[in-house]
């Protein structure tokens, strides 16, 4: 029965039904948690007795154990009134599913934000292993994805660890942002019975129960999280190619070709990259969801669901995979130093040489630029010593921003 069931006679349609029927069974523990809440609420308020308060304690924690939502259950909500039987029909008391659900849900972002947050510290704490690892090992940098400067795979590694690091603050601001409560708001302004305010409430009732902003600040985290893994994918892929070489994809990270019997393929990072076009997408679609809806509460708000509970999957499965990737690829170290001795990435250099002899540098500039173009430029030092020469990329910098990095990343 649905919980509105007395209003009407008539049952609904099958095909009305399933169309309503919100996808919401990822929100049973939530909802447990949150029902918990509002049980220890109507306990204060002297309409729940000790006994019952400890029954539906416990009963909560079973089904947020065990499951229990079946096909027939309207939604999760209902389910659980259903689950915990003729106590069920108390726990209602006070609050709306428009209150309910979006308690459910915030407790859900906060989890996911947590669970995001570490994820990404394993892929981070691999990056930086392996940036220890390769602190000296010459490569070219790019701009235009033409061979720019010298640099060392070391800070190239570093430069995905401080993308990746910076996400972290994003999900932390979505946890805090998802923390306020919005129980006790009840379908839209509250309640006549003298149930006492949770903790950290939510100063408007209306604002309560129509408020997604939370749910729009975890899919930007998770979209601006997928950019910068794709841009880690991208060059995966790129580095993998026989044209760069310089790396070997590992063959339990990698698939093979259903026709080409040679082939290696970097399926993991393609699809971390495919997957940070579909990120972005939730986080428009729901903003276009709720730019135009009057308050307080909508159906249309339960698009939120399948947005939120789609990323955190993806972003789940992309940073564990990822993470397996690059925990276990091999470099081509050889190929690296070959591409970074074209003395071209010298050239720079060679101008910078000229300024400390006093030559204005835009005439410096032009000489070196006469001399590429003649094809008689003669490099002034090797890869090795302009690296040296420059702070940032040096081995010793390298390491030095390492141990500041997992000063960072490491628990409170």
């Amino acid at each position: 029965m649905a919980l509105w069931s007395d209003r009407v006679e008539k049952g609904l349609a099958p095909e009305v039904a399933e169309f309503l029927r919100a996808p919401d069974r990822e929100l049973l523990p939530y909802d447990c948690a949150a029902t918990k809440q509002h049980a220890v609420r109507l306990h204060g308020a002297g309409l729940l007795s000790d006994d019952e308060l400890v029954q539906i304690t416990e009963a909560l924690e079973r089904i947020a154990r065990e499951g229990g939502v079946t096909d027939a259950d309207e939604d999760v909500h209902s389910a659980i009134e259903r689950l915990l039987g003729e106590l069920g029909r108390k726990i209602h008391a006070g609050r709306s599913r428009n209150d309910q659900v979006v308690a459910a849900m915030r407790l859900y972002v906060q989890d996911a934000s947590e669970e995001a947050s570490e994820g990404i510290r394993r892929l981070a704490t691999v990056l930086l292993d392996l940036a220890d690892a390769e602190a000296e090992t010459l490569m070219p940098g790019y701009t235009h994805m033409q061979r720019a400067q010298p640099v060392t795979l070391g800070h190239h590694l570093l430069a995905w660890v401080e993308m990746i690091e910076r996400d972290l603050t994003r999900f932390a601001a979505a946890k805090v942002c998802a923390q306020p409560s919005p129980l006790g708001a009840g379908a839209l302004a509250g309640s006549t019975l003298p149930l006492p305010a949770p903790a950290n409430q939510m100063r408007n009732s209306l604002d309560a129960v129509a408020d997604r902003d939370f749910a729009l600040d975890y899919l930007y985290a998770v979209a601006a999280c997928f950019s910068h893994l794709s841009r880690v994918a991208s060059e995966l892929c790129l580095w993998a190619t026989a044209e760069y070489g310089f790396l070997r994809l590992p063959e339990e990270a990698a698939t093979g070709s259903s026709m080409m019997p040679q082939k290696l393929n970097p399926d993991v990072a393609e699809l971390v990259r495919g997957k940070a076009g579909t990120s972005a997408g939730r986080l428009v679609g729901l903003l276009a969801v709720l730019k135009g809806l009057p308050l307080a509460y909508n159906t249309d708000l339960q698009e939120d669901k399948e947005a939120v509970f789609s990323a955190r999957r993806d972003l789940r499965g992309a940073l564990a995979a990822l993470t397996v990737l690059v925990a276990t690829v091999e470099f081509r170290r050889e190929r690296m130093v070959e591409a970074v001795s074209d003395p071209q990435l010298l050239a720079t250099d060679a101008a910078e040489k000229l300024v400390t002899e006093g030559i204005p540098f835009r005439d410096a500039y032009g000489e070196i630029a006469r001399s590429v173009r003649e094809g008689s430029f003669v490099p002034p030092s090797s890869a090795a010593d302009s690296v040296k020469a420059r702070v940032a990329p040096g081995p010793g910098a390298v390491r030095e921003a390492i141990t500041a990095a997992r000063a960072r990343l490491s628990p409170e």
